[in-house]
This record gives structure tokens, sequence and C-alpha cells, in this order.
């Protein structure tokens, strides 16, 4: 493949494989879980067992370390099976740093499997680099960022935490899907690992689930996270790796404009009377604009979220009255989503009570701002 090949190119040609039989255009699909040995054992094919090795998964981890900059690419059966592998990696003693405003299940999933294996795992506002100095510590093996966070939409540095991390000899790892490659490559600021669901802006449809890792170099980490991924199981099947493949190829487009229309609502909402506060980091005033401005180069995401006047119940009726907006967890596919995310994430969450999540989708902006402007009458 040539070098220096634009996004666009680049998410089709890697994730373009024709049969040399069929001459075929469209990849095909090898549900095959066994390939064939030869008399003396080996195998000519390269593929023993699809737990192992698949053709789909091979063209789509290929595919995500090129378009995140990466050496090597791991696919997962969702994104939570992706990050459970990386921390699956960290030894016991040793310490996880975490945003305090972090996905949900991240930080449920931390304290509660890892937490009580014998690793340490805290939290930290990690907008604010003095506070992040210092919550790191000697035997500190991982600090977590997502950037924007879920679902607040804080912004931390990339460059700054990572350069903090590898003090210490921590990986500095980086849940990246509300970006996507398109937007934010958080390898080219310093980060070790960057993390996606897949099932999100990759797959692009919400017909599929998915995650993967993406590590910015070969190497024993690497080598554990490939073992972790063989022996567990915790892969995505050869034709939910094809439907991931097939959403990249239009990921750049997508992500686009999803972004466009991401920007005019939040302008829309953050004039409105009854919207007591817009999270976006593409608004100048949100207040870590600057930072978001610096790392993420062509926009700033599809998702934002807004805080209402008044309470939940009046925040949930909000959603009820949204017309094209669909009440419904997940995001990053071709239509608008909505959620309260404190009702799903139980008493325990910071998340604000009047909080909405929203993940904007194709449809005409000013459709989506119009079914806005009803709902807050």
């Amino acid at each position: 493949m040539p070098k220096k090949l634009k996004f666009e190119t680049l998410a089709i040609q890697s994730t373009q494989k024709p049969n040399k039989t069929t001459g075929a255009v469209a990849t095909p699909i090898n549900l095959s879980t066994t390939f064939e040995r030869e008399t003396d054992g080996s195998y000519t094919s390269g593929y023993v067992y699809s737990r192992a090795e698949n053709p789909n998964r091979q063209l789509l981890e290929d595919s995500l370390a090129l378009l995140e900059k990466g050496a090597v690419g791991l696919a997962f059966s969702s994104g939570m099976a992706a990050i459970t592998a990386l921390f699956n990696a960290i030894k016991t003693k040793r310490h996880i740093l975490l945003p305090d405003d972090v996905y949900y299940a991240t930080k449920v999933m931390a304290e509660e499997l890892f937490g009580k294996k014998g690793i340490q795992v805290s939290t930290v506002v990690m907008s604010d680099l003095k506070a992040v100095k210092k919550a790191i510590r000697k035997n500190t093996a991982l600090v977590w960022l997502e950037t924007p966070s879920n679902p607040q939409l804080n912004i931390s540095d990339i460059a700054k935490i990572a350069k903090m991390a590898h003090k210490v000899g921590a990986i500095c790892a980086v849940d990246n899907t509300w970006p996507s490659p398109v937007l934010q490559r958080p390898i080219e600021h310093g980060a070790d690992v960057v993390m996606h669901s897949t099932s999100k802006y990759f797959g692009g449809h919400s017909d599929v689930l998915g995650g993967c890792l993406v590590l910015k170099k070969k190497g024993k980490l690497a080598a554990t996270l490939k073992s972790i991924q063989t022996l567990t199981g915790g892969v995505p099947s050869p034709f939910e790796c094809w439907l991931v493949t097939r959403g990249i190829k239009t990921l750049h487009v997508r992500v686009m404009q999803q972004t466009k229309n991401a920007m005019k609502l939040a302008k829309f909402l953050e004039k409105h009377p009854k919207i007591e506060k817009v999270n976006y980091p593409g608004l100048k005033s949100h207040p870590h604009y600057k930072v978001a401005k610096k790392q993420m180069t062509e926009g700033f995401g599809a998702m934002l979220s807004v805080q209402v006047k008044g309470d939940d119940q009046n925040a949930m009726k909000i959603t009820g009255r949204l017309a094209l907006f669909t009440t419904a967890t997940s995001l990053g596919g071709v239509e608008s989503l909505v959620e309260h995310r404190k009702s799903i994430e139980g008493p325990n969450s910071p998340t604000p009570d009047n909080l909405l999540r929203i993940s904007v989708g194709l449809e005409h902006i000013d459709d989506l701002i119009a079914d806005w402007e009803q709902a807050l009458r």
C-alpha cells in the first residue's frame, strides 16, 4: 500500500480484500472455525482455529492499527472485553488510575473485579494536571484516559499525562471511542494503548458488538494481550468483524457530517433558556476548549450532553417529547439517540441528575434542531 495516503483512502484500502478465486470485490466472510493442516503438521494458510486467528479478524485488526497509527491491533467481542484484557495484564499490588467521570461500567469493573484481586484502583479529576501528578503513585501501572469523557465531556491532555505516566513506568491508555481516529489519534500524542468500542462509530449502524485495543509498538505488552485474547476467547465472530470493516469504509464521511450536526445543535441548545448547561468541547465556553482543539484535529465529535433546568423527572419528560431522537443506550450510529444517564448508571453515579446524553446522527440538522425546539416548549 502506498505511503502517506489520506485517512479516507486508508479506511477503504485497508478493509478491501477482493477474493482471488472469484474476483469478488466485496470481502468474503470466512465462517470456518478450523483450517486444513498439511501432512507435516504445518498450516500453509497461516490459520489454525478461529479463536486464535481468522481472515476477517486479521483484516480488521490490521486496519484498526493502521488508522490509529499503531503497530498492533487486537479485536475483542466488546469494548468491555477489550478493557478487561488490558486490566488483566496489570499485576497484583499495582495501581490503576481512572478519571473520576469515567464510563461507569469501566469503574465498576475495575473496582469489583480487579480491586478484589489485589489491584489498587483510584480516581482523579483527569482534566486537572496538578491533581493527576499528585494521584500517580510509584506503583502506578496504568493511567486510563477517556477524552472526551462519558457523559460529561471533560477533556484530558493526552500528551502531558502520558509523560507523567511514563516517568513512573506506567502505561498510558486512552478510550478513543467517542472521537474515533477521524478526529483524534492518541498514539500521536504519546499514548501507549488505544481502546475502542467498535460497536459505535466504526460499526456505525447499531448492529454489531465489538471492541479493540491498538498498541503503539510490538513487544512484551502486545504479546501478553495477544495471549489473553487467544486464551480467554473473548473475540468477535467473522461476521461481526466483517460488519465493522464494512463500517470503516464510510467512517470518515459519517463522523465528519455527524460532527457538523453536533456543533450546530450544541450552539442552538447553549442559547436556549430551558437549558442550564451544554457540555461540548467545540464550544468556546467549554473549560477545556483549548486542549480539545490541540488534540482533536478535525472537529469535536458527534457526542454532547445537556443539563436541563429542573430535576431528573423534567429531563426524562423531555426525552419523551423528542420525536427524532430515540431514547436508547449506545451511540455512534446513523440515527440520533438521547438518554438520561443517571437512571441507567445508578444512584452512586457522579453524573448530574438533570443530564441528558445525546448521540447526534445523520438526519438533517434543521429537523434535529426543530425537534429539540418543540420538545423544550
